[in-house]
């Protein structure tokens, strides 16, 4: 629909406009004529667009075959194998239980995605990628567990258009849906946040610093990984956090186990039907809001903005839609395993602030991580009035 003023009139189009569209136009025409795209490949003023854009592409359908080969990597550990050093394809036949035409094939492939890397003498050792890839517990932890979110992507137009019926992922998360959470189903979703939890913490704690603050309530906040770490790096904060009973209990033994159990107080509730415990300077959602649809996230905000003492603030981190150079992670990646969960989406930053606003917050400040997991920390103040700001 052409939109209109107030009289009726369609608005002028500015002649920078029309240009614009025009060689859109003329661009999508050329690139869908493939002797185009091969006269591009053989000029040489144009041939290396076109070869990144075939080669691209081709990796877009290659994309799932990367990912298995990475899942086999993980699955055997096959970066702990050449820990101590360069290995060749016979030495691994035997720890693998595999012959060693496919451990070379497994290791020409990993090789190709730059995890190792082949030398002269026809052995291979750990590449860069693939020593930062065995340095995230929680990135491996991740890639074991996509085989439920590829089984409920096999048909994702049926996803798309509803008719997939319950998804792997919906069962595994079952708190997104609002359903009850038991011990058995707490366990496998919070261990999965574990693993990631603490190199997220880290990443957060970079950006937001609890130093000039006296008090934190971290809601949903799993095992307790996040308030673990900043009760190690700030001696003088008094902690809290709060999640449904049985994953309450799991953070209680768990901070208990690593000496917190007196110094951090650990609530089982409802986040959707309970009061917050208490009041801090400041609340935190870490990885939470995104799993949530936008009426659920104003309700948490608001149980947030209830907990804050006057002037205090909340702290949200998680993925963004928006992120600088990392648009593939919040509306592919996110965007998918959101639909598949069945609940939430992937927000821009603005989105987020706006849901802010809705809740009574004001003073928005947006921060990025530069971690292996991209995340903005956003943050809010708690004010009955006052006009809203960005940063």
């Amino acid at each position: 629909m052409t939109a209109v003023d107030n009289e009726g009139h369609e608005p002028p189009v500015m002649p920078g406009e029309r240009i614009g569209a025009a060689w859109r136009k003329l661009r999508r025409e050329k690139l869908a004529d493939r002797e185009f795209r091969r006269s591009a490949a053989q000029n040489p003023l144009t041939r290396p667009i076109a070869t990144a854009s075939a080669r691209r592409l081709f990796d877009y359908t290659a994309g799932f075959v990367y990912s298995q080969i990475l899942k086999a990597v993980v699955e055997l550990d096959l970066l702990a194998l050449l820990a101590d050093g360069p290995r060749k394809a016979e030495d691994l036949s035997g720890p693998l239980r595999m012959s060693p035409e496919a451990v070379k094939k497994l290791l020409d492939a990993a090789a190709a995605l730059d995890l190792v890397e082949r030398l002269e003498n026809g052995s291979y050792e750990i590449a860069a990628l693939g020593s930062a890839l065995q340095g995230e517990t929680g990135v491996r932890a991740m890639i074991a567990h996509h085989d439920m979110l590829y089984a409920d992507l096999a048909d994702p137009v049926k996803l798309l258009r509803g008719e997939a019926g319950e998804t792997r992922l919906s069962r595994f998360w079952p708190y997104a849906g609002g359903g009850e959470v038991g011990e058995e189903g707490a366990a496998p979703y919070s261990e999965l946040m574990a693993a990631s939890q603490t190199f997220v913490a880290d990443d957060v704690l970079d950006v937001f610093s609890f130093g000039d603050r006296n008090s934190l309530i971290d809601l949903a906040g799993g095992d307790g990984a996040f308030v673990e770490t900043v009760a190690r790096r700030w001696e003088h904060l008094a902690i809290a956090m709060a999640d449904l009973p049985p994953v309450a209990e799991r953070a209680r033994q768990r901070l208990a186990a690593a000496g917190l159990g007196d110094r951090i107080a650990v609530h089982g509730l409802d986040l959707f039907a309970d009061r917050p415990p208490g009041e801090a300077d400041v609340v935190s959602f870490v990885r939470v809001l995104h799993d949530h649809d936008d009426e659920r996230v104003v309700a948490l905000l608001k149980l947030a903005h209830d907990a804050l003492t006057p002037g205090g603030e909340v702290m949200v981190a998680e993925p963004i839609a928006d992120m600088p150079g990392a648009a593939r992670v919040g509306h592919a990646y996110f965007g998918f395993y959101l639909l598949a969960m069945g609940s939430g989406r992937p927000r821009t930053s603005a989105e987020i602030a706006e849901l802010m606003e809705r809740a009574g917050f004001w003073s928005v400040r947006t921060r990025f991580t530069r971690g292996a997991l991209p995340l903005a920390v956003i943050t809010a103040r708690r004010s009955s009035e006052g006009p809203m700001w960005r940063i």
